[in-house]
């Protein structure tokens, strides 16, 4: 994008405010997808315009000077106001809108997310849908970075009042046991013979069972910690060990489904949502909006079919 010297833009300030954030202007150009060249000229016509310094380039990380750290103030509010004048033209009339940045967690993107899609490209004839999909951990960085307008992933207990949350679904932790493996009695004793294949605890699924279970004070042997749903259920299809995994996560490795039985936890309960989540009062009524076009395809293609196949998880599987 060309600008003119002396003049302040709103690609400026986005540029501005993505390099102080990252601490760098290269990782600002890939966070932006331009050039690291087009982010250095960038900030020197913004600062040309200002008529102060406004970054310290040759830091390690780049740093702020005062008058910066006074700027990017007054930045954040003027890029929120630009979302949401974008926004509220874009619900007057959904044709205006031009791009969307939308980070879906990885359980869905085999089939709700390719659904929500399509309706809304549908509506939104003239958007560009950017998707990430991803872990809830690297999309909520992503969201606090605005490098994404809008996320749908899991819950992380954090209150931040910078943003607002659209409650979707609950889901329960089960146990994935291989097929046949547990008989009646004590299921607690026959799950802690077996070996625990752990989902990873570098990411928040994995630290929130963890918690959970050393809260608990069940200590399980495990070998395997992995970060895989497909490699997590195709080891317990083989009979390798057992697994604590959501409703989401067997459904999406459905290839090794009929391998694996779900059964509850015979542990105290814990649970997991999944929520919406956007800047606040940046995008209108939109994210609700979509928060409303979620519900219905979540029911019909998660909810439904596995209440169906165990009777057991309705009420632990829910809307909310």
């Amino acid at each position: 994008m060309v600008t003119t010297a002396g003049r302040v833009t709103l690609w400026g300030i986005e540029v501005f405010v993505a390099t102080a954030e990252e601490g760098a202007i290269s990782a600002a150009s890939r966070r932006l997808g331009t050039s690291a060249a087009t982010v250095s000229q960038q900030l020197t016509n913004l600062e040309g315009a200002i008529g102060t310094t406004l970054l310290d380039r040759g830091a390690r990380p780049v740093t702020l000077t005062p008058a910066g750290e006074m700027f990017l103030r007054r930045a954040n509010t003027i890029l929120n106001e630009a979302e949401q004048a974008r926004a509220e033209l874009a619900m007057a009339d959904l044709s205006r809108l031009t791009r969307l940045r939308l980070g879906m967690v990885e359980d869905f993107s085999a089939d709700v997310t390719p659904a929500l899609l399509a309706e809304m490209s549908a509506d939104l004839m003239n958007c560009h849908f950017l998707l990430e999909t991803g872990a809830t951990h690297q999309l909520t960085e992503l969201l606090d970075s605005r490098a994404l307008d809008i996320i749908v992933a899991a819950e992380t207990g954090r209150h931040d009042p910078g943003v607002e949350v659209y409650p979707l679904m609950e889901e329960p932790f089960v146990a994935a046991v291989p097929k046949g493996r547990i008989k009646e009695g004590d299921i607690a004793k026959q799950l802690r013979r077996m070996p625990l294949i752990q989902y990873t605890t570098r990411h928040h699924m994995g630290r929130m069972v963890k918690a959970h279970l050393d809260q608990e004070g069940i200590t399980l042997s495990h070998r395997f910690e992995l970060d895989s749903y497909h490699a997590i259920m195709a080891m317990v299809a083989e009979g390798a060990g057992w697994s604590i995994l959501t409703p989401l996560g067997w459904m999406r490795a459905a290839r090794f489904r009929d391998d694996v039985d779900l059964i509850e936890l015979p542990f105290a309960p814990i649970s997991r949502k999944i929520t919406l989540t956007s800047r606040k009062d940046v995008l209108s009524t939109m994210p609700a909006t979509i928060a409303e076009r979620l519900r219905p395809l979540l029911k019909d293609m998660i909810v439904d079919p596995a209440v169906a196949e165990h009777p057991w998880l309705a009420e632990k599987l829910r809307l909310i």
